[in-house]
């Protein structure tokens, strides 16, 4: 193995368990949608089932880590996993405290460092959008979404 698929192969290791929520070393459907998704693939809700199915090679409904290796190292190039790098790296300017999640506090001291200082309303509203399942904080799955969502409204590209 060359060094160039043993460092993307250590790149998605990394990348597949922060996106495996409950560390059990297997993505969930949802668990896998978003973990495409923040690597550019965007595969409707069907090919998303086709691709659970076909990528499932011991049938258990989930996607372990080699069986993700085998099923789009093919297709996966580096400029991918250099664009999730930097991703994560604009994630962790906003994330001070390094606890994987970016609270408001948190949020509104960037925006204001970088010369966009936010109104309680604008803070509210950013934070509303990025955080999809209501807990109070943006966790990297929901601003690597957010990021996705916002390229694809620039470009006028739809994202389902």
């Amino acid at each position: 193995m060359s060094t160039l698929q043993s460092d993307q192969i250590k790149q998605l290791n990394d990348i597949f368990n922060r996106f495996d929520m409950d560390a059990d070393g297997s993505l969930t459907l949802l668990e896998l949608a978003a973990l495409l998704r923040s690597l550019g693939i965007k595969p409707s809700g069907d090919e998303l089932y086709d691709l659970l199915s076909n990528m499932d090679n011991n049938g258990n409904g989930y996607i372990e880590f080699d069986e993700l290796v085998h099923a789009i190292m093919p297709d996966l190039n580096e400029q991918v996993l250099v664009n999730q790098e930097q991703l994560l790296e604009v994630f962790r300017s906003f994330d001070r405290d390094g606890n994987g999640y970016i609270t408001a506090p948190e949020l509104a001291g960037s925006m204001a460092k970088m010369g966009h200082p936010l109104t309680y309303n604008e803070l509210a509203t950013m934070m509303a959008q990025a955080d999809t399942n209501g807990d109070g904080v943006i966790s990297f799955n929901e601003f690597a979404a957010l990021m996705a969502k916002s390229a694809a409204d620039f470009l006028g590209i739809k994202v389902a």
